[in-house]
């Protein structure tokens, strides 16, 4: 397992750049650039169960079975992915879930006074590299336009 580090400073308070990665409607925003109709179902509370979906080639609901490993409102968020949702089934127990269960996605708020540094970093295997190193410039971006408006 890799891990990919990203960065992206944002003209706004930690609050507002918090708020509009996590509430629902500004989530749906900057995760667009993964997957059109990308959500979660759950909660970002420490120890929560949640799951990021967006709808596959089939319409299903896919994607990602994960727990908040750990949550500091406006500094940072760890969680951690323990399966994949895939024809509105979960999984986290199959040969393909475990060779990567428990793999973190993190992120860091820095304080820059009237700006934030948003810090990811991420856990994947060679599979994906390639996608998220495309992928994820292109989400900070949304994100960044979303929270300075």
């Amino acid at each position: 397992m890799d891990r990919l580090n990203f960065s992206i400073v944002i003209d706004a308070p930690k609050e507002k750049v918090w708020n509009t990665m996590f509430e629902d409607e500004t989530y749906r925003i900057w995760t667009e650039a993964f997957c059109q109709g990308s959500h979660y179902l759950g909660d970002w509370s420490e120890g929560s169960k949640i799951l990021f979906l967006a709808p596959d080639e089939s319409g299903e609901m896919s994607g990602m079975v994960s727990r908040i490993k750990e949550n500091r409102p406006y500094e940072y968020v760890s969680i951690e992915h323990i399966g994949i949702v895939q024809g509105g089934k979960e999984d986290t127990s199959s040969d393909e879930v475990s060779s990567w269960a428990g793999a973190q996605e993190n992120y860091t708020f820095r304080d820059l006074g009237d700006r934030t540094e948003v810090l990811v970093e991420m856990d994947t295997n060679e599979e994906y590299r390639e996608m998220f190193q495309s992928t994820w410039p292109k989400a900070l971006d949304k994100l960044k336009e979303a929270a300075e408006k």
